[in-house]
């Protein structure tokens, strides 16, 4: 992998909360500052596409996101997304001829306990070993958005079927 595009889309993962998880802003992407704060050994670029809860993101928020990898040189895509609407934005991105994994968060990055860093390490991981099309990183696991959903009794990604 000669350097990673990273595209920011907002989601629970750049969460602020001003009191009890209700009243909230979506913040500054997180990414960037925890990939240097792991210390990792590749290039990486963030473009910072929205700034949305997933469930805000339209069709033509999808398209825009579509357009704006499909310009980048780069072959390997991870993209941070709010869990809601990860599998719709996935399945519009499925045939770029790029490795690309969506991955979120469960709980905010600034939050004690959440899941971002290690889903972030696990969509790094998938994005260099998997062959080119789309993947979701979530869970510990990496999913085939036309396989997969997220479970909101459960707050987690399972396989359909």
């Amino acid at each position: 992998m000669d350097e990673l595009l990273i595209v920011t889309t907002g989601g629970t993962i750049d969460k602020v909360y001003f009191d009890d998880k209700s009243d909230y802003q979506v913040g500054e992407p997180q990414i960037g500052t925890i990939l240097r704060e792991l210390g990792v050994a590749f290039r990486f670029t963030v473009i910072p596409a929205l700034r949305k809860d997933s469930l805000h993101i339209t069709d033509d928020d999808r398209q825009m996101v579509r357009t704006l990898i499909a310009a980048q040189p780069q072959k390997h895509v991870l993209i941070t997304h709010g869990t809601d609407t990860m599998v719709e934005t996935a399945k519009v991105l499925a045939d770029l001829g790029k490795t690309i994994v969506l991955t979120g968060a469960l709980s905010p990055a600034r939050f004690r306990g959440s899941d971002t860093e290690f889903n972030v390490g696990c969509a790094v991981g998938a994005v260099q070993s998997m062959p080119p099309g789309v993947y979701i990183a979530m869970n510990g696991r990496v999913w085939d958005p036309f396989k997969v959903r997220k479970n909101v009794a459960a707050n987690r990604f399972e396989a359909i079927g």
